[in-house]
């Protein structure tokens, strides 16, 4: 049986869909209100942050999948994160599961370097130092035999469904609405974006391959690095009309933290729009020759055929 810990969320939804499609019909869905992705799902429901409830969600399991996202409230993940971590690493070595930790680049610098799996890690925020914590937890238990782990890391996501990111809601979403796009402090830094529905096949297929574990795996992004003026010119050219943007200067972000919650997370996060932000997949790549990766035009033709659906 594989298990995915953290299953509502866009990641783990089409994690489990994968992992349906290509290696076993025996998946335990693991949330507070866990609900079925496929059919012959099991589900459990679970509150991870009690250590007896995680070591059941994860009984049984060959292989568990740490999905798991909150909300964008620092106190929170300051308050909880770690310890569901704690408990879950806890439940595999207690269970002997193997563990697959699916992690972001929050922890790492953010200026200009090409990010790599063997960049030192350097939170700018709150945020940032949790999953520093979080990662380190991980790596400390695979350096000493104690845990069977592979951490897959993706950087800012775009995608269809429930993908929640900074691209999505300022391009997409102002798409959808038929609103001015909007962009982080600069349009002419190249950016490494994720299709989500990528993050979670190279997931599965990392999970599933044994030679992989003990490492850290940068997941697999378009080759193309595009600034945003780019990207949106690509995005016009799909959807068949000029979209119109405007660039949200640092002081914008800032003045609106004063007045919105959300603006006020997102201020540990701007620096990187500041500045190239490269993400080296070659690892995976070099590995993993015949995964194909979703073009930046083949994940924008998918978003416009969904929000066509829903009109």
């Amino acid at each position: 049986m594989q298990t995915i810990l953290g299953a509502n969320g866009q990641i783990g939804e089409e994690l489990a869909r994968e992992l349906k499609r290509n290696y076993t019909s025996d998946i335990r869905i693991v949330s507070r209100n866990a609900a079925k992705v496929n059919d012959t799902d099991t589900v459990f429901s679970a509150d991870l942050s009690d250590r007896e409830q995680a070591i059941e969600a994860v009984k049984g399991s060959k292989i568990a999948y740490f999905t798991l996202g909150m909300p964008m409230n620092t106190e929170l993940w300051e308050k909880q994160f770690e310890i569901i971590l704690r408990n879950v690493i806890d439940a595999c070595k207690i269970n002997g599961t193997k563990l697959v930790f699916f992690d972001n680049t929050y922890m790492y610098p953010q200026d200009g370097r090409i990010l790599t799996e063997q960049t030192p890690f350097k939170p700018v925020g709150r945020k940032g130092k949790v999953r520093q914590n979080m990662a380190d937890m991980i790596l400390k238990e695979m350096k000493a035999g104690a845990l069977n782990a592979v951490i897959c890391r993706a950087p800012e996501f775009y995608g269809p469904g429930k993908t929640q990111s900074i691209t999505n809601t300022l391009i997409f979403n102002n798409i959808s609405a038929r609103k001015k796009l909007k962009v982080p402090l600069k349009d002419d830094t190249k950016r490494s974006l994720i299709w989500t529905p990528d993050a979670s096949r190279a997931t599965a297929l990392i999970g599933n391959t044994p030679d992989a574990y003990g490492q850290t795996w940068h997941l697999p992004v378009d080759e193309h690095k595009l600034t945003y003026r780019q990207f949106i010119e690509q995005a016009s050219q799909v959807y068949g009309q000029e979209l119109k943007y405007s660039v949200i200067p640092k002081f914008i972000f800032k003045i609106g933290a004063f007045l919105n919650k959300q603006a006020k997370e997102l201020q540990e996060l701007l620096p990187r729009y500041g500045y190239d932000n490269i993400f080296d997949d070659s690892k995976f790549r070099k590995r993993f020759p015949d995964f194909k990766v979703t073009s930046y035009k083949q994940g924008i033709e998918q978003i416009k055929e969904e929000q066509q659906r829903k009109k």
